[in-house]
């Protein structure tokens, strides 16, 4: 076992406190990665604040991108040195569910062994990363590698953020040239979202958020109108635009009254693709005869049902290109001793990403 620092969360919706971990050694299959990178996602704000459970005490973070600095037996295609993205996207590649594409919901995955804290006590490698650290062991197909010469703090963005909602669009949606499209929810995901419709092809690209400083950035990453989601009703507001209902609409946010209303937006044929997740527990309810009668569909999708293989290194290209938009994401980049304060700067809203650079 190596010690490492990391940000622990030991009570929910409470601070998280920088502690000193002893992290194990890569067993075979895994890779230890020196983090450079996290950002900080709304998922592990969720988690830290009790919204889906699970068990305390626990190390969140899994939008990491850092440099592999050991592997274990039987790893292959990636060594010592090479520069890496880190994801939660574990799989076991052989189960029917990974040999469908849809590894990001894999049903054969096992927690890894955990952290232990200096009294010896058990902590949690959360999202199956725990990469609020200096260092984090992994399984291999958690990984992928990206250009040494793609700054950290972006490539990190690759890890959840962007795969989510470009992943969203043209793997879930399966969207076509032409498509007029809706984006509830002008945040980091919604973001990649728009620039995801934008490279399909959509026609129009509407978002819709509550705060007009979001829409403004909805325009910077391709949205060609915005409606404001407190100025009357959103969904006849967005009908007024396109002259009709959307083909796909994509729910970003984990609000529950946002599912419920996202049907609302759309055309005959069309399909709500939901994205975000709500808290543990609450219900949304839909007009079951209109879905059915309209042709209309219900699409869940996790992780933008990304296969890291296939996906990333498109991505990277694109982003080398110009025409894949990483850096503007970042809002701002803060070190591990501010996690907390970064934590509160994405709950007020109004950050595209922030990261926590090493």
């Amino acid at each position: 076992m190596i010690k490492i620092r990391a940000a622990v969360c030991r009570e929910f919706n409470a601070p998280l406190t920088i502690e000193t971990l002893e992290l194990p050694a890569p067993e075979p299959g895994e890779v230890e990665v020196e983090i450079k990178a996290v950002a900080v996602c709304h998922s592990d704000i969720s988690f830290a604040e009790g919204a889906w459970g699970g068990r305390l005490p626990a190390v969140f973070g899994h939008e990491a991108a850092g440099v592999v600095t050991e592997v274990g037996a039987g790893v292959a295609g990636v060594a010592p040195g090479d520069t890496v993205i880190v994801t939660l996207i574990k799989s076991c590649g052989s189960c029917p569910t990974c040999g469908k594409g849809l590894p990001s919901i894999c049903g054969e995955v096992r927690s890894p062994a955990p952290l232990l804290d200096a009294e010896g006590e058990k902590v949690k490698r959360a999202l199956f990363c725990g990469a609020f650290a200096d260092r984090a062991v992994v399984d291999q197909s958690q990984i992928a590698k990206v250009p040494e010469t793609m700054p950290m703090d972006v490539a990190a963005l690759l890890a959840c953020g962007v795969i989510t909602g470009v992943g969203a669009v043209v793997n879930a949606a399966k969207l076509q040239p032409g498509e007029d499209v809706v984006v509830i929810g002008a945040g980091g995901v919604g973001l990649n979202s728009i620039q995801g419709a934008q490279l399909a092809g959509a026609a129009r690209i509407v978002a819709v958020d509550l705060l007009p400083e979001k829409l403004e950035d909805a325009r910077a990453f391709g949205a060609t109108h915005g409606v404001l989601a407190t100025d009357g009703d959103p969904a006849e507001a967005v009908k007024d635009i396109l002259g009709k209902g959307a083909d796909a609409v994509f729910v970003t946010v984990g609000a529950t009254a946002v599912f419920n209303a996202s049907p609302d937006y759309l055309g005959p044929g069309g399909r709500v693709v939901l994205v975000g997740i709500p808290p543990s527990g609450e219900v949304a309810t839909y007009a079951p005869d209109i879905v059915s009668s309209q042709g209309q569909s219900l699409i869940g999708t996790k992780m933008g049902d990304t296969v890291l293989a296939r996906d990333i290194p498109w991505l990277t290209e694109l982003y080398a290109q110009g025409k894949l938009e990483l850096d503007a994401l970042i809002s701002k980049r803060w070190s591990l001793d501010q996690i907390n304060e970064a934590i509160a700067d994405t709950n007020a809203g109004a950050a595209r990403r922030n990261v926590i650079v090493f």
